[in-house]
C-alpha cells in the first residue's frame, strides 16, 4: 500500500500525505505533522474494515501503542475532508470500464460494505486521467482506483486496488465486469 503510494506520488498525482512507522513515537510524530486529524490504515485489508479516523493526541497515542505490541507497520495518512463521497473507477487495461460514486450519508468511510449507497457516474476527462495514471503508476492492468474529491477543491487518488471487488460496482452500473475481466485476461495472454 505504502510503496504504491509512494510511486503514484512519484508519477505526480494528488495523493494525500502519508508517512509509514514502525513505532509508535514516530507515528505520534507523524499525526502531528499531518496535522492531527489521520486516517490509521492497515496495510493489508478491504471494504473499509480495520480503518480508523483519529483526532485527538492521546487517542492516537494509545492507537499507535497498541498496533506497535501488535507489531504492525503504522501507516498514518492526512484525513481529506470531503462531503460524504467518493468514486470507485474500474480500470480495465487502458480504459476505464465502469465507476460509480459511493456516498455515505453517516460515516466519512464510503465502502458500500460499510453501508454506503452506489450510483453510476460518468467520470470527467480528468477523473479517467488519473484512474489510468494510478493504475500505470503501480502496474496493474486490472485495478479498482479510488478518487476523492476534496473540499480544498483538489481531487485525490486515495489509493489503486489491484485484487479490487467488484460485486457492488456491476450491481450498481449494469456492467458485466467479470465477463469483461475474463476476456481481458484471455486477449491479455494471447
Amino acid at each position: 500500500k505504502y510503496l504504491a503510494c509512494c510511486r503514484m506520488e512519484a508519477e505526480g498525482l494528488p495523493v494525500p500525505p502519508t508517512i509509514a512507522c514502525e513505532n509508535a513515537d514516530d507515528a505520534v510524530a507523524a499525526f502531528e505533522q499531518l496535522g492531527g486529524d489521520v486516517v490509521v490504515k492497515p496495510i493489508f485489508g478491504s471494504e473499509g474494515k480495520g480503518i480508523t479516523r483519529v483526532t485527538d493526541g492521546d487517542v492516537a497515542y494509545r492507537v499507535f501503542k497498541t498496533l506497535e505490541r501488535l507489531g504492525s507497520i503504522l501507516y498514518v495518512q492526512r484525513f481529506i475532508a470531503h462531503d460524504g463521497y467518493d468514486l470507485r473507477a474500474f480500470v480495465l487495461g487502458d480504459r476505464v470500464l465502469a465507476a460509480m460514486r459511493r456516498r455515505h450519508d453517516s460515516d466519512w468511510r464510503t465502502n458500500v460494505a460499510r453501508g454506503a449507497t452506489g450510483e453510476p457516474v460518468e467520470l470527467s476527462p480528468n477523473e479517467v486521467d488519473l484512474a489510468l495514471r494510478a493504475a500505470r503508476a503501480v502496474g496493474a492492468p486490472i485495478a479498482g482506483v479510488d478518487l476523492l474529491h476534496g473540499r480544498d477543491g483538489r481531487t485525490y487518488v486515495l489509493e489503486v486496488n489491484a485484487v479490487p471487488g467488484w460485486r457492488a460496482l456491476a450491481k450498481t452500473t449494469g456492467v458485466d465486469v467479470a465477463t469483461a475481466v475474463l476476456r481481458f485476461a484471455d486477449a491479455w495472454r494471447g
